[in-house]
């Protein structure tokens, strides 16, 4: 199993998940609110001197599907922007509970 860990501008937050129903990817967690810096974006610190936030979205999935998650978040990159701040992770699973 692998664990894709996606940070985007909350404001692309409806493109983002439609995307993850055209593909049948219906179980997440999601932060709604988080904040942070990063490389091309700038701070995102949802206050006065940085406004603007993320959201934050998990998905635990078998390795195949998790591989294609990764290149519709790369799409989503390329076709909304990078200041749309669309960042995705791939990492291992070790263990679930059921």
């Amino acid at each position: 199993m692998k664990m894709v860990m996606a940070v985007y501008n909350i404001g692309v937050d409806e493109e983002v998940m439609a995307a993850m129903d055209e593909l049948g990817v219906t179980c997440f967690t999601k932060v709604p609110r988080v904040v942070g810096k990063g490389k091309t974006t700038g701070p995102r610190l949802d206050d006065a001197v940085w406004p603007g936030a993320n959201t934050m979205a998990f998905f635990v999935l078998p390795a195949g599907r998790a591989n294609v998650v990764m290149q519709a978040f790369a799409h989503l990159r390329a076709t909304i922007g990078k200041k749309a701040g669309i960042k995705a992770f791939l990492l291992g699973v070790e263990a679930q509970t059921d």
